[in-house]
């Protein structure tokens, strides 16, 4: 079953503002929730949903990257996209994204007291723009491409701590990451100002990282880029994005071909074409030419007799492979007629000649203006 449209899924419109978004998206999540929804077999999954949706629209990047590609955007991986809640029912995880959307106050339903914090968290997606040219595309290659990304530290081992010594659990929340207090008739929990939600503090952060765990580093990566590839395919490389926090799972590198125009031909998926201009000669003779080929050599194409511009030849075969596959589309040539220029006097003199002696050679020219007498004479009537 296919994915539904965020927007639809908020109830808002694409042009909604970032406020309009999360306030449709907490009315969403308060009427859905399934501590108030337990008679209705799919309130979880509704409400696993709207988090889903809103996971990304509030995040500039991901919405961006949803504007343009869609639930594509994220396959293949979660990106950010999917919702992480990490409950199977509703007893397991009462809240979920619900706190989260709430910031640091919000009203329980239950009374039971919302899980902690995930400590463990997966690294951010990464895209890289790429540029080939069409003949790079033809072939496919192996590129070099430096990425600049966050990299587990070295040196406490992506701990954050210094010497890999492990975290201690946070006092003041007891590694739930939140606190509680009663007002009223409201439970209000917030974010542990003492280890900021994580749950556990690190008393001798590493000097390398400052406790981050991780490092701005710039690496390099081989890919493989396939023959066949176009403007606007994606390659992922599963693992190669920014590392987890806290010995969370590294994100995806995303890398988005983009081929540059080329002097000679033009494509059209798997086709290619080319503007071949001939003399008006060779045009009325007939004769041999030669067109190059996107691989490097040539193919002599034989002109018919008579032929004008815009005529169509197909080659068969001399086009652009077909990304992972055995097929090769087909190149056509177009032939424009070239008028001659810069004519000397005795060239100038023999077309004058030979115009008095064609009038019979021109039949769409005869065929115009005789449609074009008919249409005069129709209008003097």
């Amino acid at each position: 079953m296919s994915k539904r449209d965020y927007y639809d899924v908020l109830g808002v419109s694409k042009k909604a503002s970032a406020d309009d978004i999360k306030r449709a998206f907490r009315k969403k999540a308060k009427d859905l929730h399934p501590d108030r929804n337990s008679d209705k077999s799919n309130a979880e999954a509704r409400f696993k949903e709207v988090n889903e949706a809103y996971e990304v629209l509030k995040d500039a990047e991901k919405k961006a990257a949803y504007d343009q590609f869609g639930h594509a955007a994220f396959e293949g991986g979660r990106g950010g996209g999917s919702y992480s809640g990490g409950f199977s029912s509703a007893d397991d995880f009462p809240f979920g994204g619900f706190a989260n959307a709430f910031g640091d106050i919000f009203e329980t339903f239950s009374g039971r007291r919302a899980a902690p914090r995930d400590r463990a968290t997966r690294g951010s997606d990464l895209r890289y723009d790429l540029s080939i040219t069409l003949e790079e595309a033809f072939s496919g290659l192996n590129k070099n491409l430096n990425v600049r990304t966050m990299v587990n530290c070295e040196e406490c081992d992506g701990s954050g701590s210094k010497g890999a010594v492990p975290p201690t659990v946070c006092p003041t929340c007891g590694g739930a990451g939140k606190v509680r207090t009663q007002s009223g008739l409201f439970t209000v929990e917030r974010t542990c100002p003492t280890c900021s939600g994580v749950g556990h503090i690190i008393k001798d952060p590493c000097p390398a990282c400052h406790g981050a765990g991780r490092v701005d580093r710039q690496t390099q990566l081989n890919v493989n880029i396939p023959a066949g590839v176009d403007s606007g395919t994606r390659i992922r490389l599963a693992g190669k994005g920014e590392a987890g926090v806290r010995g969370g799972p590294a994100g995806d590198l995303y890398i988005f071909i983009d081929v540059k125009p080329h002097e000679l031909f033009q494509r059209d998926g798997s086709n290619l074409f080319c503007r071949v201009p001939v003399s008006m000669t060779l045009a009325a003779l007939g004769g041999d030419t030669e067109v190059p080929t996107i691989d490097g050599g040539r193919s002599r194409v034989r002109i018919p007799e008579g032929s004008q511009s815009g005529r169509r030849m197909r080659l068969r075969d001399k086009g652009m492979p077909v990304i992972r596959s055995d097929e090769i589309g087909n190149m056509f040539i177009e032939l424009a007629v070239e008028t001659p220029v810069n004519l000397t006097s005795e060239q100038k003199r023999l077309l004058e000649e030979f115009e008095g002696i064609s009038a019979d050679n021109n039949p769409e020219s005869n065929s115009f203006f005789s449609s074009v007498k008919s249409f005069w004479e129709t209008m003097k009537g």
